[in-house]
């Protein structure tokens, strides 16, 4: 069982339980899971750029990334319905738990001039996506095999919040560094 999965367990929720004064276990809010996305705006040009994306993601994340598609034609875009132009990971179980741990206590950490992650972030369903602008702050990327250096997204979704609140107060447990007010 991953580290952080274990903690949640047996500390996190129960210590969220009563914190928010809820009175089963199963109110407690928890990750449902975690959505990398690297939006590649060069792919349908270079097709290089969405190999380099996919292998990268897979590295970071531990599992095979999905090429995402177009959906409408866009023709000041020069893009047409169908085309690739980005890539995502849902992660899920202990391989979310695991990105997470790194996420918070090795990438993070790295990010230059860093003073918290954003506050404002939280969606009106309680979810919270983190925008990280260079994939190089992740160990398992070698920086002299990166083809193009490019940003992506990360969506935690929370499943039973009741709000922004429950959802901080989960994400700050789990040792999310938020920026102070």
């Amino acid at each position: 069982m991953a580290r952080l999965k274990e903690r949640y367990n047996s500390e996190i929720a129960p210590a969220l339980k009563e914190k928010l004064g809820l009175g089963n276990i199963m109110q407690v809010p928890k990750l449902g899971k975690i959505v990398v996305n690297m939006g590649l705006g060069e792919a349908p040009t270079d097709g290089k750029v969405m190999e380099s994306a996919l292998k990268e993601l897979a590295m970071i994340t531990g599992q095979k990334a999905v090429i995402t598609r177009a959906k409408k034609s866009i023709a000041a875009f020069k893009l047409r319905a169908g085309q690739a132009i980005g890539c995502k990971v849902t992660l899920r179980g202990d391989r979310m738990y695991e990105f997470l741990d790194r996420l918070i206590n090795v990438a993070i950490p790295r990010i230059r001039d860093f003073r918290g992650v954003s506050l404002k972030a939280f969606d009106g369903f309680g979810n919270y996506t983190l925008g990280i602008k260079e994939q190089i702050v992740f160990p398992e990327i070698d920086y002299d095999d990166v083809y193009k250096i490019g940003g992506m997204n990360i969506v935690f979704v929370i499943e039973h919040s009741s709000g922004r609140e429950a959802s901080m107060e989960l994400l700050r447990e789990l040792g999310m560094p938020f920026a102070r007010p």
